[in-house]
């Protein structure tokens, strides 16, 4: 790939003024072969595959950051759902697999492992179980470790059994970690239709069709693409959606160049490009600025949606011409509690809790990252975990729930994660019950959308 002078430069100013960051290289491993019916031998086995696979993942990223001068702020693993791997172990309590996870991960000095997973959509094996019911004491036992359940795909339908006992284990590990404020719900989300190949957390597992060993990077630039439309003077909705698109595209290639290069030195497969706007609370590097730049007073009112539909396809546009190698997610992230521009606009009553579910319509994932009242009832976390589902489900798109009921916070309140999980204004629930429909279990079916064969 031939690089110019001029793309060099632009991309300096970019990183140097406008948050532009390599936000993670994550590498899949597969744990297929460290499947055992023994605990502990299970457990040997996968730490010794994962130290094996990253022990020079950390060092490799360091140089080739320092070659390239440009940020990788994360470095992660994802590894096969270890529902999957665990199925042959009998042990009801998984929570000494995650510790192992968290162990692995601490050794080999990354940020984030994620895995802890199981794919639920159509029904639950009794490994299922074993994996969802250890999921709360697994996330307060553990610093690094991500979990994730997928309940519901196009094909599928929605498991609603699955969906139920969702809320519960939010619930649960919202209480575990609620010195905390509930930081372990912020480790734990819900799939519809989640992709194999994802980089970013807390949703990252290395799908069954997947290499041995793969890199797959995630891109985020939402600083870049707001610095770009704020700078075009009166533009048309075509104008920016054309700036969006050039700007992906540079972004794009920026990201493979270095994901290539990590690959490469680590003798694994390079996987995908997930180019998501992927914001944090730095001002300016935020997906709701953009939106506002585009017009809007406020996130969060009306053309809201339409203006977030225009930016996520000008966005894997952009991306789909630079590279052959965008998967993942790439789109637009709206995360509350890691976006200052949606913290503002919850705060400034523009955005709620509705407008967001109907924005997830139309963007790269879900409800994510939400702060809600403590006391809200698991069956209308269930609820709101059914409706995005069924968005997922009959858009044949992905998407996700990662909300947080903190104990001991009403709405209004807010309250800090820090990092780059910022702090969460607590935002209202609807109150009427969904009790009855949530108990009724059994599976939405598959929509007619799903006959595609």
């Amino acid at each position: 790939m031939l690089i110019h002078p001029e793309e060099i430069l632009e991309t300096i100013k970019m990183v140097t003024n406008e948050n532009l960051d390599i936000r993670t290289v994550t590498m899949g491993i597969s744990l297929r072969d460290c499947s055992h019916p023994d605990i502990d031998t299970l457990n040997e086995n996968i730490y010794r595959k994962i130290t094996t696979c990253a022990k020079d993942l950390v060092k490799t990223t360091d140089d080739v950051q320092n070659l390239y001068g440009i940020p990788i702020i994360n470095k992660r693993i994802s590894v096969t759902p270890i529902a999957i791997v665990a199925e042959s172990c009998n042990e009801p309590d998984l929570t000494s697999v995650a510790m192992t996870l968290d162990r692995a991960a601490h050794d080999v000095g990354i940020d984030f492992i994620g895995g802890f997973s199981a794919l639920v959509q159509k029904g639950m094996t009794p490994g299922d179980l074993r994996l969802i019911n250890s999921v709360p004491k697994a996330l307060a036992s553990t610093k690094k470790v991500c979990s994730s359940i997928n309940v519901a795909t196009t094909k599928a339908g929605i498991n609603m059994d699955a969906v139920a006992l969702m809320g519960r284990i939010i619930k649960e590990t919202a209480h575990l970690t609620r010195d905390q404020g509930g930081i372990g719900c912020a480790k734990f989300v819900v799939f519809a239709n989640a992709p194999d190949d994802n980089p970013f957390m807390a949703g990252a597992f290395h799908g069954i069709g997947e290499p041995e060993c793969t890199i797959n990077v995630g891109v985020s630039g939402p600083g870049v693409v707001n610095s770009a439309v704020r700078a075009l003077e009166d533009p048309s909705l075509g104008d920016i959606s054309e700036c969006i698109k050039k700007t992906a595209f540079k972004i794009t290639r920026m990201g493979e160049v270095i994901g290539k290069e990590v690959a490469r030195r680590l003798d694994a497969k390079f996987g995908v490009l997930d180019l998501s706007l992927a914001p944090t609370p730095a001002i300016g590097d935020s997906v709701a600025a953009i939106l506002e730049a585009m017009g809007l007073e406020s996130c969060g009112t009306h053309g809201t949606t339409a203006a977030l539909a225009l930016l996520n396809d000008a966005v894997k546009k952009g991306g789909a011409m630079a590279s052959s190698s965008v998967g993942g997610l790439s789109g637009a992230f709206i995360p509350v509690s890691e976006d200052a521009g949606m913290i503002d606009a919850v705060e400034r009553g523009s955005l709620s809790l509705d407008k967001l579910e109907a924005m997830t319509s139309v963007c790269s994932v879900g409800l994510d990252m939400i702060a809600i009242p403590g006391t809200t009832p698991a069956s209308t976390i269930s609820a709101i975990i059914a409706d995005e589902m069924a968005i997922g489900m009959i858009n044949k798109k992905t998407t996700a729930v990662r909300v947080i009921p903190v104990p001991g916070k009403t709405v209004g309140d807010v309250v800090e994660f820090g990092g780059l999980l910022g702090r969460a204004p607590v935002m209202n629930v609807n109150s009427f019950s969904s009790e009855r429909f949530i108990s009724r279990g059994g599976r939405i079916p598959a929509p007619i959308q799903a006959l595609t064969n």
